[in-house]
């Protein structure tokens, strides 16, 4: 670099305009001598600092991002850097699934007196950039060969079928409140005996429509916030109620406004393994289900399905097989063992050094249509119909299919669920060409669980999620004093 001794690389820096660049402004005039190699973008506050600007800036083409902002207890908004530091925190511990080296960004708090210190800073920063050298990019990286298959970890519970659950008993307490509500969301008959379709029972006759089993996939609570305003009952599983209390801890629904309905799920098929089973088909000629498997019949073929062989991996690893809360509860949760193991694609992912996650994710990501169905089938993402990957104006994204705006569209998705997702797995379940898109929002639960007391999204109605509150003095983050 000019600055020092070889090729300049690009840095961008985000400062707070009343501190951090007051502290450059310091420096400039005291004519302490800087790398040039950072471009600086001011900002009203470090609380303005969307993460999103941060792997914006790492995926076109930035080999390093600094973010400062005032000090802890000193911002001129009061709490704007209080509400940085843990989503500037999140994002640090997030960056390495993606196969970007966390050292590539750094959060600091400098004040607007504090020249000689942002000199040795930013020096300091510069210096780390360059002895990492040029970041890797995902358009340049060799994608993976295809990965094997991955273990299916132990069952925390027995896994069924439900096919002795109380459904008569659910669907005479669905009749008995129907009359007071909108309509009721549940599960019908797809078009065929393996597949279902979502329910809105209106009537009498709409209730006896209503499914329960392990062809149960969907989550109906994505479409509980079409319904704001109104009275409307849900059929949920233990998963489903978790997006539910989420959509009420958020007020994207009213306590008042909901009727929750449920029985002990038992588990549900992995659809995309029973297809890979079944095969090509023509016709599914019969489907039965015993307490402990699932015999399909297509084309005079019979196969045979175990549940503990063909349930999702969520529902091996679940534990809370009932409704967080309900109205309605019907059945008996069965004894659950706490799931100490990491998801299969999480576990595969921390296997892997950060060169081979960035190749891995350049041959999953390559695939992606651009079809957004993880997005519309996601419970907790209420904005679609003014997502920022679709704005103009800003424009955050192209239209070209490149393996930056493919994944980038994803780490949107991903950090807008930060301590919001519930697990549910509609956003991979979803995925036309099968992206395991779910390891990006399971590494932030994972962090947020880390950083806040344990804190699991859509356990507590009356709880706050983390990054829409804060601490003055944060238990699991360290100030982020330079050294």
């Amino acid at each position: 670099m000019p600055v020092m001794e070889g090729k300049e690389l690009r840095i961008v820096g985000f400062l707070c305009n009343w501190c951090s660049y007051g502290s450059a402004d310091t420096a400039g005039v005291a004519r302490a001598w800087q790398p040039t190699d950072l471009r600086i973008i001011r900002v009203p506050c470090s609380g303005r600092v969307d993460p999103l600007f941060i792997v914006k800036s790492l995926l076109n083409g930035a080999d390093g991002v600094l973010v400062a902002g005032c000090h802890p207890r000193d911002c001129h908004y009061s709490a704007g850097n209080f509400y940085a530091r843990r989503r500037l925190e999140v994002l640090k511990r997030f960056l390495p699934v993606l196969g970007i080296n966390d050292a590539r960004f750094e959060y600091t708090w400098i004040s607007a007196s504090e020249g000689q210190r942002w000199q040795q800073m930013v020096t300091s920063f510069t210096n780390r950039i360059h002895a990492l050298g040029p970041a890797p990019r995902f358009e340049n990286a060799t994608p993976l060969p295809k990965v094997v298959g991955m273990a299916l970890p132990p069952s925390s519970r027995p896994l069924g079928t439900g096919k002795n659950a109380p459904l008569d008993d659910l669907k005479q307490g669905i009749k008995e409140k129907l009359p007071d509500l909108e309509c009721v969301i549940g599960w019908q008959r797809g078009y065929d005996g393996v597949h279902t379709a979502p329910l809105f029972m209106k009537i009498p006759e709409d209730v006896e429509k209503l499914v329960w089993g392990p062809f149960n996939v969907a989550n109906p609570a994505v479409y509980l916030p079409k319904f704001k305003g109104k009275k409307v009952g849900i059929v949920v599983k233990g998963c489903d109620s978790r997006s539910v209390v989420e959509l009420l801890q958020e007020h994207l629904v009213a306590r008042e406004d909901v009727t929750i309905f449920a029985l002990p799920c038992q588990g549900t098929l992995d659809m995309s393994r029973v297809k890979e089973k079944l095969g090509r088909y023509t016709v599914v000629d019969n489907v039965v289900c015993d307490e402990t498997e699932v015999i399909i019949t297509v084309d005079g073929k019979k196969h045979r399905l175990p549940m503990n062989d063909f349930a999702q991996v969520k529902c091996r690893l679940c534990t809370k097989p009932m409704a967080v809360f309900a109205d309605t509860p019907l059945g008996e949760s069965p004894e659950v063992e706490i799931a100490t193991h990491v998801p299969p694609e999480l576990a595969l992912l921390d296997a892997m050094n950060l060169d081979e996650r960035m190749a891995y994710w350049s041959g999953q990501i390559t695939r992606c249509l651009r079809c957004y169905a993880c997005r519309n089938a996601c419970p907790m993402c209420v904005c679609r119909d003014y997502c920022v990957s679709d704005s103009r104006d800003p424009r955050w994204m192209t239209q070209e299919a490149d393996v930056t705006q493919k994944l980038f569209f994803q780490a949107i998705h991903a950090l807008h669920l930060a301590g919001r997702c519930t697990g549910c797995g509609e956003c991979q379940r979803a995925c036309p060409v099968g992206i395991p898109i779910l390891a990006l929002r399971q590494q932030i639960a994972r962090t947020v669980e880390e950083l806040f007391d344990d804190y699991r999204a859509g356990f507590d109605p009356a709880a706050v999620p983390p990054l829409l509150s804060y601490e003055v003095e944060e238990k699991s983050i360290r100030e982020r004093e330079w050294k």
